[in-house]
Protein backbone atom coordinates (compact mmCIF):
# COMPACT_ATOMS: atom_id res chain seq x y z
CA UNK A 1 0.00 0.00 0.00
CA UNK A 2 1.48 3.51 -0.64
CA UNK A 3 0.98 6.72 1.06
CA UNK A 4 1.67 10.30 0.11
CA UNK A 5 2.87 12.59 2.53
CA UNK A 6 3.47 15.94 1.15
CA UNK A 7 5.50 19.03 2.76
CA UNK A 8 4.13 22.13 1.24
CA UNK A 9 4.40 25.64 1.67
CA UNK A 10 1.38 28.80 1.74
CA UNK A 11 1.60 32.06 1.34
CA UNK A 12 -0.72 35.02 2.33
CA UNK A 13 -2.00 36.94 -0.21
CA UNK A 14 0.51 39.51 -0.50
CA UNK A 15 3.17 36.59 -1.05
CA UNK A 16 5.05 38.50 2.19
CA UNK A 17 4.70 35.33 4.77
CA UNK A 18 5.50 31.70 4.18
CA UNK A 19 4.26 28.32 5.70
CA UNK A 20 5.62 25.37 5.55
CA UNK A 21 4.31 22.22 6.87
CA UNK A 22 3.98 18.27 6.39
CA UNK A 23 0.93 16.31 6.07
CA UNK A 24 -0.12 13.05 4.87
CA UNK A 25 -3.61 14.52 3.72
CA UNK A 26 -3.22 18.00 2.30
CA UNK A 27 -6.73 18.48 1.36
CA UNK A 28 -7.60 18.44 5.01
CA UNK A 29 -4.59 20.15 5.86
CA UNK A 30 -4.76 23.09 3.44
CA UNK A 31 -8.92 23.28 4.88
CA UNK A 32 -7.80 23.56 8.23
CA UNK A 33 -5.31 26.38 7.20
CA UNK A 34 -8.15 28.32 5.60
CA UNK A 35 -10.53 27.83 8.62
CA UNK A 36 -8.11 29.05 10.98
CA UNK A 37 -7.33 32.12 8.79
CA UNK A 38 -11.26 32.68 8.58
CA UNK A 39 -12.07 32.66 12.44
CA UNK A 40 -8.89 34.32 13.16
CA UNK A 41 -7.29 31.36 15.25
CA UNK A 42 -4.10 31.92 16.82
CA UNK A 43 -2.18 29.30 14.90
CA UNK A 44 0.75 31.07 12.53
CA UNK A 45 -0.80 30.03 9.09
CA UNK A 46 -4.43 31.35 10.26
CA UNK A 47 -3.18 34.57 11.61
CA UNK A 48 -1.27 35.32 8.81
CA UNK A 49 -3.98 34.65 6.46
CA UNK A 50 -1.29 31.82 4.96
CA UNK A 51 -3.91 29.78 3.01
CA UNK A 52 -2.89 29.75 -0.81
CA UNK A 53 -0.88 26.64 -1.48
CA UNK A 54 2.30 28.03 -3.70
CA UNK A 55 4.66 24.91 -3.60
CA UNK A 56 4.36 21.19 -2.55
CA UNK A 57 6.28 18.33 -2.82
CA UNK A 58 5.18 14.34 -2.34
CA UNK A 59 7.12 11.63 -0.33
CA UNK A 60 6.69 7.76 -0.09
CA UNK A 61 7.97 7.78 3.62
CA UNK A 62 7.32 9.83 6.12
CA UNK A 63 10.41 10.23 7.81
CA UNK A 64 11.93 11.97 4.29
CA UNK A 65 9.05 14.20 4.00
CA UNK A 66 9.49 15.78 7.62
CA UNK A 67 13.24 15.60 6.95
CA UNK A 68 12.70 17.94 4.10
CA UNK A 69 10.38 20.03 5.85
CA UNK A 70 13.16 20.87 8.52
CA UNK A 71 15.51 21.39 5.98
CA UNK A 72 13.43 24.06 3.89
CA UNK A 73 12.28 25.97 7.56
CA UNK A 74 16.01 26.41 7.81
CA UNK A 75 16.71 27.81 4.53
CA UNK A 76 17.09 31.87 3.76
CA UNK A 77 13.68 33.28 2.30
CA UNK A 78 15.57 34.07 -0.34
CA UNK A 79 16.35 30.62 -1.21
CA UNK A 80 12.75 29.55 -0.44
CA UNK A 81 11.95 31.81 -3.08
CA UNK A 82 13.24 30.81 -5.31
CA UNK A 83 12.30 27.16 -4.69
CA UNK A 84 9.29 28.57 -4.96
CA UNK A 85 9.66 30.32 -8.45
CA UNK A 86 11.38 27.48 -10.09
CA UNK A 87 8.29 25.30 -8.98
CA UNK A 88 6.00 27.92 -9.64
CA UNK A 89 7.05 30.52 -11.51
CA UNK A 90 3.51 33.01 -10.81
CA UNK A 91 3.90 31.92 -7.42
CA UNK A 92 -0.41 31.28 -8.59
CA UNK A 93 -2.70 29.34 -5.89
CA UNK A 94 -2.34 25.72 -6.76
CA UNK A 95 -5.01 25.02 -3.97
CA UNK A 96 -7.42 24.00 -7.21
CA UNK A 97 -4.88 21.55 -8.29
CA UNK A 98 -5.31 20.00 -4.88
CA UNK A 99 -9.31 19.51 -4.76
Amino acid sequence: MQHNYFVYITANAYRTTLYIGFTNNIQKRLSQHYFDSANAKKSFAGKYGCIYLVYYETFEFPKLSIAREKQLKKWSRKKKNELISNFNPKWESLNMQIF
